[in-house]
């Protein structure tokens, strides 16, 4: 039977389908609209986020877990690249997003070469090794009383390439400089792993430096002194000797932050008063940066052109501002290269190069453009820099003065206009305070998420600190060192001695004050990672939409404080333990355990002051061999059985212990008929986590060293 074509079904939109089809096409419309308008009002802020979108591929790869993860985030991120130029050609926003994407991807990739590249050997077990080196870095700490030595082997096949190695002050050579062929013998292993989750990890700063292996030597003989090793080691023994010469003519804590200020050596600040700076958020000046990097340029130059200008031939006839601009860049290389080129100095010299470049050129001097100019270029050479504290201290300081000092209502309020000494004097300690405190409000959460702490107080003490440090403190060192050549600088010395001893007595009178310093636990990194992205997005837009960025931040403040302590931490040899007990505090499972260990524990349980000894609480019943803790946790009772000798113990005794207890915590490993009814950490678990962080309650959860670690090169961590 023939189908009439006439009465066969349209494949013809209807008139819902147009209508609908009209309606996306006109809210894509108007979004592209609305987008294209937002950015072409942030016109001049868009290439700020050229060395964010860097950042978040190479903290994409830090976070994320394993190659399989990286290989999508580099997919992704050029999905989005090609993606965002085919659906928005021509447009200003469309070209901003794909751009950002294409960062990202590079900053992914850049940091997965470099770490690829970085290999090297790593020491696979401890062992006892005697072995002739070479010395490449001498570190003085004498705070610590020893010397630390950074050192690669020369006879030593089954070795890492390099080493570092902690030599006592007692068996430390007198002038070991680098270049000397040394003898040592001492105990090795492998570069120290995050001990618990949310710690320190050392390994992952080793594998980049290409350090493989750490130790204590028990022995150090010379077996020739120092050889011509480069420029390097030349200016790393004029460091040394400076350090000494310093130390020398200032003792105790103002010699050792003295040293500090010199030459970037911080190893002969006692920890007291290591602390006190850190409680006071006065610790930024012992780190050779941006505040330090500015108070050398600026009196190079102000000098040169006052000598300069002494000569009317020369004040006449020579661009003076440009000789004295190339004389305070050559000043700030010197300083960067003498206090160790850090990542700090060197983010720091390259700013000051690029102000001296403006000034010379009559452009504004310090901008957000520059600042980013300065963190692109860091993050491309030294991309695992962005990981650590002191790039992201240090960046967010520097972001949150230029920003704050680039709005137009605090331009405004700081500017110079022609008023009374009183009311001049008052706008200027007003632009300080809030300089303070928009530092302090930028650096708290990275000062919490690194050291689980931050002081309270820091925008006050900066008041008076960094003006002390800056115009009294760095001068009068600076002329005592240029009199010493003469044998004149002992009256200087005495009064830098007395201006930094008035600086100890302020951070340690900042620190013992109430409330001065807010510790919380190791913090989530996706809430980390929420404030600063909020903190990057109320700084670097101007338009009202900057407003947004406080959801982020509100939301990551928020988790941060409800995220609680967890009951138990246990590091990952086993060996010890630190509880939460009913009443809040912490207490530990070996009285004995170090300083280390009670600062470790203490920090990412964010407990302030001493650990107790669990064999003291109430709730624990402890011996020679055993402590069993009874606890309650989300309504349900909890038993935890923690071994505490190396001792054995009779097996059936072992069993009906471990049958009795929900966890189970060892060094040692246990055998299979110790069968806890929750968790058995021992030490072939551990070998597979590492340190673990446990939250009981309702629903347990156990957090560990090898899901932070992932399979990152450096990962110590047995897989399963």
């Amino acid at each position: 039977m023939r189908t009439d074509d006439a009465s066969a079904p349209s494949i013809a939109d209807g008139p819902r389908q147009t209508a609908w089809k009209a309606g996306l096409a006109g809210l894509a419309a108007r979004l592209n609209a609305r987008l294209e308008a937002l950015f072409e009002a942030e016109r001049d802020q868009l290439a700020l986020w050229l060395p964010v979108g860097l950042g978040l591929g190479i903290a994409a790869w830090f976070t994320l877990p394993d190659q399989r993860s990286w290989i999508a985030f580099l997919l992704l991120a050029g999905g989005l690249t090609l993606a965002c130029r085919a659906i928005a050609p021509g447009t200003r926003w469309g070209r901003a997003l794909s751009l950002f994407s294409l960062a990202a991807l590079l900053g992914c990739a850049l940091v997965w070469t470099k770490a690829e590249r970085a290999a090297a050997p790593v020491l696979a077990h401890p062992k006892m090794a005697q072995f002739t080196a070479v010395v490449e870095e001498v570190q003085p700490v004498p705070a610590r009383e020893m010397t630390r030595l950074v050192v690669a082997p020369v006879d030593g096949s089954d070795l890492p390439a390099r080493l570092r190695i902690n030599v006592d002050q007692d068996k430390m050579i007198a002038n070991l400089a680098p270049g000397a062929s040394v003898r040592l013998r001492g105990w090795l292993m492998p570069p120290a792993p995050m001990a618990v989750p949310g710690a320190y990890d050392f390994s992952r700063t080793a594998w980049f430096k290409g350090i493989g292996g750490s130790g204590r030597a028990l022995d150090v003989a010379l077996v020739t002194g120092a050889t011509s090793q480069g420029w390097r080691a030349t200016i790393a023994g004029w460091r040394q000797s400076l350090s000494a010469h310093v130390r020398e003519q200032l003792g105790g804590g103002a010699g050792g932050i003295a040293a500090a200020l010199a030459t970037g050596d911080q190893g002969g600040v006692p920890e007291a008063d290591a602390e006190a700076m850190r409680q006071s958020g006065l610790a930024h000046l012992l780190s050779v940066s941006g505040l330090h990097l500015t108070a050398v340029v600026g009196a190079v130059m102000l000098l040169s052109l006052a000598l300069l200008a002494l000569s009317p031939t020369l004040a006449l006839r020579w661009p003076l501002v440009l000789i004295a601009a190339g004389a305070a860049a050559l000043a700030g290389i010197a300083y960067t290269l003498l206090t160790g080129a850090e990542v700090p100095t060197v983010r720091s010299c390259i700013a000051a190069l690029l102000i001296l470049l403006g000034i010379a050129f009559g452009r504004e001097a310090l901008t957000l453009r520059l600042v980013a100019t300065g963190a692109l270029i860091v993050l491309l050479l030294w991309p695992e820099s962005l990981v650590g504290p002191s790039f992201q201290l240090s960046f967010a300081a520097i972001t949150a003065i230029v920003a704050l000092h680039e709005h137009p209502r605090m331009r405004a309020l700081f500017a110079r206009r022609d008023e009374p000494l009183l009311p001049r004097f008052g706008r200027v300690l007003l632009a300080l305070a809030l300089t303070g405190l928009a530092v302090e409000v930028a650096l708290t959460p990275i000062a919490l998420y690194h050291f689980h702490k931050a002081g309270l107080y820091g925008a006050l003490a900066n008041m008076i600190a960094i003006p002390l440090t800056t115009f009294v403190i760095m001068p009068l060192e600076a002329a005592a060192l240029l009199l010493d050549l003469v044998g004149l600088g002992a009256p200087l010395w005495w009064a830098t001695g007395v201006a930094l001893r008035g600086l100890l007595m302020l951070a340690h009178a900042t620190a013992a004050a109430p409330g001065a310093v807010a510790m919380l636990p190791t913090m989530p990194v996706p809430a980390f990672a929420l404030m600063i992205a909020g903190g990057l997005w109320l700084l670097l837009w101007r338009t009202a939409w900057r407003r947004w960025g406080l959801v982020p931040l509100a939301v990551g403040a928020l988790w941060t404080l409800a995220t609680p302590a967890p009951d138990l931490i246990v590091t990952g040899d086993g060996r010890h333990l630190a509880l939460r007990t009913d009443e809040g505090s912490f207490a530990i499972l070996r009285s004995r355990a170090g300083d280390y260990i009670r600062d470790l524990l203490g920090e990412t349980s964010g407990t302030e002051g001493e650990l107790g000894a669990l064999e003291e609480w109430r709730g624990a019943r402890c011996n020679k061999d055993f402590c069993s803790i009874k606890m309650i946790r989300g309504g349900r009772r909890w038993t935890i059985l923690a071994t505490r000798s190396p001792y054995l113990v009779p097996f059936p005794a072992l069993r009906r212990a471990c049958a009795r207890a929900d966890i189970v915590v060892s060094d040692r490993w246990l055998p299979p008929g110790c069968a806890p009814r929750w968790l058995k950490a021992d030490r072939a678990f551990l070998r597979r986590s590492g340190g673990i962080a446990v939250t009981l309650g309702a629903e347990p959860r156990v957090r560990t060293v090898s899901e932070l670690v992932g399979r990152h090169p450096w990962a110590q961590t047995e897989r399963p």
